[in-house]
This record gives structure tokens, C-alpha cells and sequence, in this order.
């Protein structure tokens, strides 16, 4: 059972993430989008849209440097394991509290705006149970990590390891079976978004507009004929396109 779900099923989570998200690029490009509601309630989204949106962004940077960087690359900074420890809990705990307090307005929001609710489709519920049991089940370990203080099981040892394994292609089952129930409930629930991720709206975390920063601006010009004591200066030249009859494009 270990060799299946540590050694077999995050590659199968991995195929279906990327070849996933290609197919759903490919066939429903317009589908790609976090079918914005603002326009039926702005007031509960103007507080939960951030809390969620801002905790998830250091949850993410959190797991990245607790999975990714070796526990020798921390000492060999001067980074104790008191100190490394000491400020996982504390950040991941906030980050983790704003995350789950911002996602529970936002399913409020969407349960008791009208408008919303009848937008809201089983797909969506699906990945809200899923995300609120993945976070619930994050601040689990955490806090039972918390608990126990020097006694807390160390995830470096065993859950980094095997996690940086999958990537060199020789998954360390051992390693991910040594961790604590806690950690093995929250990986599979981890898996099991990612899973899902490509066939919701979560897809849309992965665009990122960067073509936005370096547009043009939008000139926008008067159509008045009269003109001041001073010169008119030129506008934006057209970007992206070629006049094919002088004159046709301003």
C-alpha cells in the first residue's frame, strides 16, 4: 500500500494535473476564468477575496521552502531548527488561520447571495470541500505540531525527502511512510486538489497577465477642433498593427 499511494499515485496526480490543465487550455480556453460574481455582492468579497488570496500566497511560499530546501541548506545559513521551527509554526499558523477565515466568507458570501448560489455550479462545491479540507487539515499538523512542542515530528526527515524524490524519479517511499497519520492525511488531500485543480476554477491561478506590463497605455484624445496657443503633441504610435492604407490606422 505504501509503494501505491507514495510511490505510484503522485505520478498519477502529476499526469493529470499537466495533461489536465493542456486539455483544458485547449478546449474550453473560454471556460478559463474565475467567473467573477462582484457584480452581485462586493462588500463580504472586498474582505474575504484578500484574507484568502494574500494567506494562500505565503501558505504556498511556506510549503515551498519547507518541501524544496534541503534541512543542510538552512543549518549551513546559521538557521537553528528552534529558530527554522519557531517561525513555520508562527507564520504557517497565521497564514493558514487568514487562508481557511477568508475562503469561509467567500463560501458565505456564495451561500446566502441569491445570485451567486444559483451561479455556483457542483463542480465549485466539490473544490470548496476539497480546499477547506486541505487547509483544515494543514492547520491540523500545525497546531498539533505546536502541541508537542520538541517532540513535534520533524516533516524535514521524512515528507521533504520523499517530496524532492518524486522529482529525481526515485520516489522514497520509506521516508514518506516513517511521517505521522497527520502528514499522510494531508498529502493525500493535497493530492487529491491538485488532482481536481485543472477541472475547476482554480485553474485561472495559473495566468498571469504579464502581457500587462508592457502594453501601451490607452490615449484617449478629443474630438474638439479648437486648439490652444500650444503645439498638439503626438499621440501613441499603433502597436501590433501595420497601416495598410495611409490613414487607416490613429
Amino acid at each position: 500500500m505504501d509503494i501505491v499511494l507514495w510511490g505510484v499515485l503522485p505520478y498519477l496526480v502529476i499526469a493529470t494535473l499537466v495533461l489536465g490543465t493542456i486539455w483544458r487550455y485547449r478546449y474550453d480556453k473560454f471556460g478559463w476564468t474565475t467567473r467573477s460574481s462582484q457584480l452581485y455582492e462586493s462588500r463580504l468579497l472586498r474582505i474575504g477575496s484578500p484574507m484568502f488570496h494574500f494567506g494562500i500566497l505565503v501558505v504556498v511560499v511556506g510549503h515551498v521552502v519547507g518541501l524544496v530546501i534541503p534541512e543542510s541548506w538552512t543549518e549551513a545559513l546559521g538557521i537553528t531548527e528552534t529558530m527554522y521551527h519557531g517561525n513555520a509554526l508562527f507564520w504557517g499558523a497565521l497564514a493558514g488561520i487568514c487562508t481557511l477565515t477568508g475562503l469561509i466568507i467567500l463560501i458565505y458570501r456564495r451561500r446566502k447571495t441569491g445570485p451567486v448560489f444559483m451561479a455556483t455550479t457542483n463542480n465549485d462545491k466539490v473544490m470548496y470541500v476539497v480546499l477547506t479540507g486541505a487547509l483544515i487539515l494543514g492547520l491540523w499538523t500545525t497546531l498539533v505540531s505546536f502541541a508537542q512542542g520538541h517532540d513535534a515530528h520533524n516533516y524535514r526527515e521524512t515528507v521533504s525527502p520523499w517530496f524532492r524524490s518524486i522529482f529525481m524519479l526515485q520516489p522514497d517511499v520509506e521516508a514518506m511512510a516513517a511521517a505521522t497519520l497527520p502528514f499522510h492525511i494531508h498529502i493525500l488531500v493535497g493530492m487529491l486538489l491538485f488532482a481536481v485543480w485543472p477541472f475547476t476554477r482554480l485553474v485561472h491561478a495559473f495566468t498571469a497577465p504579464l502581457h500587462y506590463l508592457f502594453r501601451p497605455y490607452i490615449v484617449y484624445r478629443s474630438r474638439d477642433l479648437t486648439h490652444g496657443s500650444r503645439a498638439q503633441r503626438p499621440g501613441w504610435q499603433p502597436t501590433g498593427t501595420q497601416d495598410r492604407e495611409r490613414g487607416s490606422v490613429r
